[in-house]
């Protein structure tokens, strides 16, 4: 559910090309190696990267956000989508990164 819900997010806050390439490649790359977590279930190190490219897409994705939120002349409707998904896909992640951690702690992780 975590990745089904991030890759939507992800597909709408890049639909509208305001973000740049980098926003999408990074959140697309963190949600390959969510799935490599789960087809790996015995796999520690798949889930802390997923943890750990989670925890920084969330820097990231402040910094495309803050830098490229255009100003209030040029806000579409679809813009306005766009960027609303990116927000709530970055206020999402926190949690995320909770259940990606409890998940951690069950496969065996201190």
């Amino acid at each position: 559910a975590i990745i089904l819900v991030h890759w939507l997010l992800t597909v709408w806050g890049s639909m509208n090309y305001m973000l740049p390439l980098s926003y999408a490649w990074g959140n697309f790359s963190v949600l390959a190696v969510g799935i490599w977590a789960i087809v790996q279930r015995d796999s520690l190190d798949a889930i802390t990267m997923f943890l750990t490219g989670l925890l920084l897409t969330v820097l990231t994705d402040i910094i495309h956000i803050s830098i490229f939120y255009p100003s209030h002349d040029f806000l579409s409707d679809a813009k306005r989508f766009s960027i609303g998904m990116a927000i709530f896909s970055l206020l999402l992640k926190p949690v995320s990164c909770y259940l990606v951690y409890r998940m951690y702690r069950e496969r065996g992780g201190e």
